[in-house]
């Protein structure tokens, strides 16, 4: 498994647990945006957006361009694989675990007798 920073894991999976956050990083997957075009359909102040899209951007999951007065946003995923693989190496790991105990309880044991196959009647 590739060692990943627990603070950048920890810092995408506490940006990832907000749906606003989460919505956010959809539009931006769509394309980029400035700041004020991906405010415009979320019913919160501006400066409630900016928060979000701090906490976003200090997990670095979007960078920022400034062109004048205006902030361009984009979606950095980057981070997001990171998880992605995080998360496929501990699902790897518990598929096996449970395929193996699942092979385990299917086994006869002494104590349990085993299934015994009903005869057709001729």
């Amino acid at each position: 498994m590739v060692n990943y920073s627990p603070a950048t894991l920890d810092a995408t999976f506490a940006a990832l647990a907000d749906p606003t956050r989460r919505q956010i990083l959809q539009r931006l997957s769509e394309q980029p945006q400035r700041v004020t075009d991906l405010a415009g359909p979320f019913a919160m102040s501006l400066p409630a957006v900016s928060k979000h899209l701090r906490i976003l951007e200090d997990a670095g999951l979007l960078t920022r361009r400034r062109l004048g007065r205006e902030h361009h946003l984009q979606l950095e995923p980057a981070p997001l694989r990171d998880a992605q693989s995080w998360i496929e190496h501990y699902r790897r790991f518990w598929e096996g675990s449970l395929d193996a105990l699942a092979e385990y309880l299917e086994k006869p044991t002494p104590l349990t007798k085993p299934k015994k196959k009903k005869r057709k009647k001729t």
